[in-house]
C-alpha cells in the first residue's frame, strides 16, 4: 500500500485520511461491496479552495485520481488503490429560488435531500431511483429516474455548472458560456473537470402522485410483457414505469407471506393528476392475468423515490450489465421471460425502464448523451450479501445480456462496469465519441481524470 506523507497544501479546510488513521476504512468504502481498494490518501474537501488544491496536489504527486459524491459508481470508480480519493460528500449545499423555479445544489448532494428541499415548493428534477445516489454521478452520465418522460432526463433540466478542470483552473459552462464543455459534461460523465456545483431548471410535481409496483407471479412474465408492450405504445409522458422481475424483498410495505416468491412488477409513477393517472393505469389493471398485490397508490413523491432504497443499501455486493433496445420484440420477451425464471438470489433484481416522451424532445446533438432513441434500458443486476454466490449471480447477469446481444443497440454509461473503451465508445456514437476525446484533449491532455468511463484525449494533430 502506497503512502503520502505530503498534503495538498496549509490551508486546507477539510479533512485528510491516511492508512492507519481511525477513519480510515470507512472513508475508503464505496457503496458497491464487491470493490475493497486502498487509496494512499482520502481528501474530503470542504469547499472549492480545497477541490483546486486536491486536484493540483494530485497532478503534481503524478498519483491517480478519483473523484467520490455518493460513491455508487457500479464498477466503483470512486476509489483507487495507492491513489487520491477526492471526496466531495461534505459539500451538500442546496438553494431553491420557488420564484425563479431554479436549484443550486452542490457536487456532495444525494438525490434525497435534493428531494426535500426542492418537494417544500412542490418542484423536482428529474433525477434517480434511489435516494442515497450521489446527484453529481449521476447527472454527468445523463440522468435516469421516474419523471424522465415528462421532464427529460437529469441533464435536460441543467441550466449551469462550475468546474475545477485537471489545472486547478475554475469556471463557469453553460449555452453561453464554454458552450462545449458544457455540452460534452451532459452525458459526458467527469471527463473534463470536476463539478462543484450544479444549477437545474425546477419542474412543478406532486407533491402527491400515483406510483408504485402492481406485482405478478413470474410464471406470468411472458404473457404480461405483451400486455406491456401494447398498453405503453400510447401513454401519455406523464406516465414513466418500469417493468421488474426479482424475488418479493423482506421490505415492510411487502406482506411477509409473498416474502421470496418469484414475480414480475410494473412499476409506475404518473406525474400528473392522481384520477388522471388511474383511467392511464386501468388497461394494465384489468385486461391482464390478475395480480398478486397492487402497492400503486396516491402517495408523496418522496415516499416513491425512496421505494427502491432498501433493495440497494451500501455494502452488498453488486455486478450489473446494460443494454437498450428499441422495442420489446417477442424474442426479447421470450429471452427476457426465461433468464428471470432462472434468478435465485433473494437479492437480485433486474428493472428494464420505459424510455421515450421527453427524451426524444430534445435534439440528439444537443448534449453528449447517446440512446435518447432508445426505446428501453435493460440494468441486469446480480447481487448478493458478499461473496458467497457472487459469481453465480454474475454469470447469470452475463448470460441474459449475452442473449439479448441481437437485439441491443446502446448502452447508458451509467450502467456500465470495467467494459472497456470499446463499449464506453458504444454509448455515444462515433460521431458524439470524437468530438468528445477532442473536448477532452482540450481540457484534460494528460488524462488526469481517468478514473471513470473514460474517453481518451484525442491525439493532437
Amino acid at each position: 500500500m502506497a503512502t503520502v506523507t505530503a498534503a495538498p497544501g496549509p490551508s486546507f479546510r477539510g479533512r485528510l485520511v491516511r492508512p492507519g488513521d481511525p477513519t480510515y476504512d470507512e472513508d475508503r468504502r464505496v457503496w458497491n461491496g464487491s470493490v475493497d481498494r486502498h487509496p494512499a490518501l482520502v481528501a474530503c474537501c470542504a469547499g472549492v479552495a480545497d477541490v483546486k488544491d486536491a486536484v493540483r496536489f494530485a497532478a503534481g504527486e503524478g498519483l491517480p485520481l478519483a473523484v467520490r459524491s455518493g460513491g455508487h459508481s457500479f464498477p466503483g470508480h470512486s476509489v483507487c488503490d495507492d491513489g487520491i480519493v477526492l471526496d466531495l460528500s461534505a459539500m451538500r449545499g442546496i438553494r431553491v429560488d420557488p420564484e425563479a423555479r431554479t436549484v443550486r445544489a452542490q457536487a456532495g448532494v444525494r438525490l434525497g435531500e435534493l428531494d426535500r428541499e426542492t418537494q417544500a415548493f412542490g418542484l423536482a428534477v428529474p433525477a434517480g431511483i434511489v435516494t442515497t445516489t450521489g446527484l453529481a454521478g449521476l447527472t454527468l452520465g445523463g440522468g435516469i429516474g421516474w419523471l424522465m418522460r415528462k421532464y427529460g432526463l437529469t441533464i435536460d433540466q441543467l441550466l449551469s455548472v462550475d468546474v475545477v478542470t485537471a489545472d486547478g483552473s475554475f469556471l463557469t459552462a453553460d449555452e453561453e458560456r464554454n458552450s462545449e464543455l458544457f455540452w460534452g459534461i451532459r452525458g459526458g460523465g467527469g471527463n473534463f473537470g470536476i463539478v462543484t456545483e450544479f444549477e437545474f431548471r425546477l419542474n412543478p410535481v406532486g407533491p402527491v402522485v400515483l406510483a408504485g409496483p402492481v406485482l405478478w407471479p413470474m410464471e406470468e412474465s411472458a404473457r404480461l410483457l405483451r400486455l406491456y408492450r401494447d398498453w405503453i405504445t400510447d401513454v401519455p409522458d406523464e406516465l414513466t414505469t418500469a417493468v421488474v422481475h426479482r424475488r418479493v424483498p423482506p421490505v415492510p410495505f411487502m406482506p411477509q407471506e409473498l416474502h421470496g416468491r418469484p414475480v414480475v412488477m410494473v412499476v409506475c409513477c404518473y406525474a400528473g393528476p392522481v384520477e388522471d393517472g388511474e383511467k392511464v393505469l386501468r388497461p394494465l389493471r384489468e385486461a391482464g392475468p390478475p395480480p398478486l398485490l397492487d402497492l400503486c397508490t396516491p402517495k408523496p413523491f418522496t415516499a416513491h423515490q425512496a421505494m427502491f432504497d432498501p433493495s440497494f443499501p451500501r455494502g452488498r455486493w453488486y455486478y450489473f450489465k446494460s443494454c437498450d433496445v428499441d422495442r420489446l420484440e417477442d424474442e426479447v420477451i421470450d429471452i427476457t421471460a426465461e433468464h428471470a425464471a432462472r434468478i435465485t438470489s433473494p437479492l437480485t433484481a433486474f428493472p428494464i425502464f420505459q424510455l421515450g416522451g421527453a427524451i426524444r424532445r430534445v435534439g440528439d446533438e444537443e448534449t453528449a448523451f447517446g440512446g435518447r432513441s432508445g426505446g428501453h434500458t435493460f440494468n441486469i443486476n446480480g447481487t448478493t450479501e458478499g461473496p458467497e454466490g457472487f459469481q453465480a449471480e454474475r454469470e447469470w447477469a452475463r448470460g441474459l445480456w449475452s442473449a439479448l446481444a441481437p437485439y441491443q443497440t446502446g448502452v447508458y454509461s451509467n450502467f456500465l462496469m470495467e467494459e472497456g473503451e470499446e463499449r464506453v465508445a458504444q454509448a455515444y456514437g462515433e460521431a458524439k465519441y470524437r468530438r468528445l476525446r477532442e473536448l477532452k484533449r482540450h481540457y484534460d491532455p494528460d488524462n488526469l481524470f481517468r478514473l471513470n468511463q473514460n474517453i481518451p484525449p484525442a491525439a493532437a494533430s
